[in-house]
């Protein structure tokens, strides 16, 4: 046996067992310390339920979870089902679609424990799967064959175990590198007329990762993709020449004595999960030792870890760790952080998420101003517990940047991360914990103290500065051709009480109504400095087409349906969470904006403003046309600033663009109406009233359209409010390159 070679056999194994017998209904995998998924026909089979039944499991109680480990260690917990996917039967096909569950265990899994890492299902592909009761005597070989409609068929051969019942929801390991391609499913019978007993032998099928991922991510439940571990794309494919012979060098500088290579490289296996060759094997080559490196994704910082203390007092030796880091850094399949340094990192800053949901976000938009951040930074929101390693993850990927001394590597971006994380950190201790390990790792890469030091001094510069609070969300929609109705693309920035305008990173894909209401809640909740309320004014940037849209009814989801960790515990008291949502005009004071009209006549619209007359124009009347509002506007009506508009669709659709092109900042209508007898609607929001007051008492007006008495109202009032105090980001401007 070579060196770096992986353990055919997985860590441990997991089950979900029957509430009647407390026998292995299924297998189950491992996603994290917290999830398992599974079939859901396991699920069904473990309540004692049809097999295919489709219905959600309606248990009163948590499912019990086996572990088994290798060693005979053993260990039953309790989980409890949070995504269904039931299965689907397709006409004419002896398989199923769907068939999935993921359960949230109660408490994380044993320590020994391991999530499993996930590769695509490729045909060919040498598989070995278990029974879920864990035995090792139960292992079945079996070889991937025709992928179809997002199933892969299986063959197995005519010796040994064969897949069957207690199998299915187990994963199917891949026996070259002991990673997971997928769920055993079932097994195809001969019962149907296509195929007979001698052509099914041994045949099953699996759901491949693949499909697993594009399931769950349709399902809503992208964080729980985000959350597993995968295989890096191009790992299977091995590392190119040109990097091997770049680093033979430099390892040769550093590791040229075989008995310390050999000491190193066992440290290195033992981490990488591998079995290390004994009875005196030589050691690795140097060509080995590169592949490894720049394959496995934290080989080479795990590698580094061991080598930094022994070489710091030996320059030559040192440059030459430094230069190996640098041709890591260059490598789209090599990590920053080692095993170690990453497993640590996560606990800090998962400590930190629990203690100030909001702190690593407000930490990234400071420390990592100038960099496109992920989706979970950028929205102004709080991430989860499960979140932390996915941000990880993806710093690890920016490159580095910062001023830093001419011998010097930069200060990489999640080192930047964490030191601002550690300098609004209450918790001293916490804190000294956070720059310890940025200290270690700023010693491993060879980054100079003083590039460090400057990090940390800006660090608690801004935790030391109280930032204006934010005090209104601005949202622009814009629709596209070609796209569902109803989807858009949606920029979102902040406004500071001081004036300050701060744009936030959004998804670039169309998103549904839904989405952007959470998204939109999400952002605002996130916003709120300590101390200080969340801001509770959002303005909706529309073209003049979609002035009559219903945004103020769109759902914004709840922070129970969310899973914020402080409200978890609720679930038990209150089974139905993920229905309770609120209308985004119930929860702020929702206005609309067409900056169409007011780029053109933004002088006359400040004008109205200043003009400051207490009058309103109420337009009541069924003979009012555009050149008889057109010349009210211009006359006795010229300082007006709000507009009443009352009356069918086709006369406001007419009259709607008059006011905006003539400056009027404010405009109230419903939206609902469907001829002038409608007007009293509106009395309840006393329409002329306070101007100042109006956006409170629509907010008032809609939590009671769309909350309790849902249902007794059809008046559906939507505003146009322009304030000219707060300016809106430009559109971009292309031009051909000269």
């Amino acid at each position: 046996m070579g060196w770096f070679s992986r353990r055919s056999a997985p860590g441990s194994h997991t089950a979900l067992l029957r509430t009647s017998d407390s026998r292995a209904a299924g297998g189950a995998v491992l996603l994290s310390t917290r999830r398992i998924l599974t079939c859901a026909h396991v699920v069904n089979d473990a309540l004692g339920r049809a097999l295919l039944s489709t219905e959600h499991p309606e248990h009163g109680g948590a499912f019990a979870v086996s572990f088994r480990g290798a060693d005979a260690a053993a260990g039953v917990g309790t989980g409890r089902v949070s995504l269904w996917l039931p299965p689907q039967q397709k006409a004419g096909s002896p398989v199923w679609g769907g068939d999935l569950a993921v359960l949230d265990l109660d408490e994380p899994a044993p320590d020994w424990t391991r999530p499993v890492v996930w590769q695509d299902m490729l045909e060919g592909m040498e598989l070995r799967a278990w029974h879920g009761g864990g035995a090792a005597i139960t292992y079945a070989n079996t070889v991937a064959g025709l992928q179809h409609d997002g199933c892969c068929y299986l063959d197995g051969s005519l010796s040994g175990a064969a897949i069957g019942p207690g199998y299915s929801g187990g994963p199917l390991w891949v026996r070259s590198d002991a990673t997971v391609a997928g769920l055993a499913v079932a097994q195809v019978m001969s019962d149907g007329p296509a195929l007979k007993a001698q052509d099914t032998v041994r045949r099953g099928w699996a759901v491949p990762w693949q499909t697993i991922r594009e399931e769950m991510t349709r399902a809503g439940a992208g964080d729980v993709v985000a959350e597993c571990q995968v295989v890096r794309r191009g790992r299977a494919t091995g590392p190119a020449e040109t990097s091997v012979q770049a680093m033979a060098p430099l390892l040769r500088t550093l590791l040229d004595d075989p008995v310390r290579r050999t000491d190193h490289c066992r440290d290195l296996s033992f981490a990488l999960e591998c079995d290390v060759p004994t009875g005196g094997a030589q050691a690795p080559t140097l060509d080995e030792v590169a592949t490894v490196l720049l394959t496995e994704d934290r080989a080479l910082a795990t590698l580094s870890e061991s080598l930094a203390p022994a070489v710091e007092h030996d320059p030559p030796r040192r440059r030459a760790l430094s230069a190996l880091l640098a041709l890591g850094r260059v490598e789209d399949h090599v990590r920053l952080l080692s095993f170690a340094e990453h497993r640590q990192l996560v606990g800090f800053l998962q400590t930190s998420v629990r203690t100030d949901p909001g702190l690593i976000a407000r930490a990234a938009r400071e420390a990592l101003r100038f960099m496109n951040l992920p989706i979970v930074l950028s929205q102004a929101s709080r991430p989860t517990v499960a979140d932390v390693d996915a941000i990880i993850l993806d710093l690890e990927d920016y490159p580095d940047g910062g001023l830093t001394t001419a011998q010097s590597v930069p200060v990489p971006a999640l080192l930047r991360l964490t030191e601002f994380a550690a300098a609004a950190t209450a918790d001293t201790t916490h804190r000294a914990r956070l720059r310890a390990w940025c200290d270690r790792v700023a010693d491993r890469l060879d980054i100079s103290p003083p590039a460090l030091a400057e990090r940390r001094a800006d660090a608690e510069t801004w935790a030391a500065h109280r930032p204006s609070p934010v005090t209104r969300v601005g949202t622009r929609l814009t629709p596209a051709d070609g796209e569902p109705a109803g989807r858009f693309r949606c920029e979102i920035w902040l406004w500071h009480r001081d004036g300050t305008r701060v744009g936030v990173t959004t998804p670039k894909a169309f998103l549904t109504p839904e989405e952007i209401g959470r998204l939109l809640r999400r952002t605002a909740e996130g916003s709120r400095a300590a101390g200080e309320p969340a801001p509770t004014q959002v303005d909706v940037v529309v073209g003049p087409a979609h002035l009559e849209i219903d945004v103020d009814g769109w759902e914004t989801g709840s922070e129970l349906a969310d899973g914020l960790p402080e409200l978890s515990g609720l679930r038990d008291v209150l089974p139905d969470v993920s229905g309770l949502s609120v209308a985004l005009g119930s929860r702020y004071q929702v206005a609309l904006r067409c900056p169409d009209f007011t780029v053109r006549t933004a002088d006359e619209v400040q004008r109205r403003w200043a003009a400051d007359t207490p009058h309103s124009l109420v337009v009541g009347d069924p003979s009012v046309d555009i050149q008889h509002l057109y010349e009210l506007l211009s006359t006795t009506h010229r300082d007006t600033v709000r507009v009443v508009l009352h009356g069918p669709p086709q006369q406001r659709s007419r009259l709607l663009p008059v006011c905006l092109a003539m400056g009027v900042p404010v405009v109230l209508w419903d939206r609902a109406a469907t001829s002038h007898d409608d007007a009293p609607r509106l009395d309840h929001l006393d329409p002329t009233g306070p101007l100042d007051k109006l956006p409170q008492r629509l907010q008032n007006l809609r939590s009671a359209i769309y909350g309790a008495e849902a249902g007794l109202s059809t008046v559906r009032p939507a505003l146009v409010w322009h304030d000219t105090e707060l300016s809106l980001p430009e559109p971009l401007q292309f031009a051909d390159p000269a």
